[in-house]
């Protein structure tokens, strides 16, 4: 995606501060962007009722917000306007497996983002955020599908939330007990890599005969998908 010009290294929050593993920890702007922009599934937290929530839903980033569905998040807005959550982007790149349980891990990329949602209401401002949510995970399918009408519009929730507080965690590489006394014992280690790809598209089985995936679709068959 294209992204207009930031400051490479937003400032440091209690929050974004990095306690721990801090070698892995980020608030590089472009690794921020790398994340968002290889994904399109989030996990959002929000308290609820009193009772805290952790919501799988698709995103889109423009690069400043983070647009997201969330009825759930919109409720808890209504209960506690002003409330903070948090929202997570994560990729898995492998496991790590050492000579030692202890020293096992995984090869990832994570992103956390903090704030205070904002509901879009404005019919043209939410049409933008579905657009982008929608160019997210299928690039060329806003100019494909039929776009929603306005009895659609007012059904859906859509929210965003800021990019400005977020944190970014990578973790590549081997075992980090190669040098130390378990490298003596003969055991096997190294990296097993996940690399997830896209399918071949599978059509719908009311569709009629004849008709065959937009090549935007097609294309992405055998892709890398994170």
């Amino acid at each position: 995606m294209n992204h207009s010009q930031r400051p490479a290294t937003p400032p440091e929050t209690d929050r974004t501060r990095h306690r721990r593993l801090r070698e892995q920890g980020s608030l590089d702007r472009g690794e921020l962007e790398a994340i968002l922009d290889a994904g399109f599934l989030c996990h959002f937290g929000v308290v609820v009722e009193g009772d805290p929530m952790v919501v799988p839903t698709v995103y889109g980033s423009d690069g400043e917000n983070l647009y997201f569905h969330g009825s759930v998040a919109s409720r808890s807005l209504t209960a506690s306007p002003g409330a903070t959550v948090c929202v997570t982007v994560t990729h898995v790149d492998g496991l790590v497996l050492a000579r030692s349980v202890f020293e096992h891990g995984v090869n990832y990329r994570s992103a956390m983002i903090y704030g205070v949602p904002r509901l879009l209401t404005e019919a043209r401002e939410k049409l933008e955020g579905l657009r982008c949510l929608t160019e997210q995970a299928a690039p060329g399918q806003w100019d494909h599908a039929r776009r929603p009408n306005l009895r659609e519009l007012a059904a859906t929730s859509l929210l965003a939330i800021s990019l400005r507080e977020a944190s970014v965690k990578i973790r590549t590489g081997a075992p980090e007990d190669g040098d130390g006394p378990d490298a003596a014992l003969g055991i096997w280690a190294g990296v097993l890599p996940l690399v997830s790809t896209w399918g071949a598209p599978e059509a719908d089985p009311l569709l009629p005969d004849g008709i065959e995936p937009p090549r935007h679709i097609a294309a992405r068959s055998g892709t890398r998908a994170g």
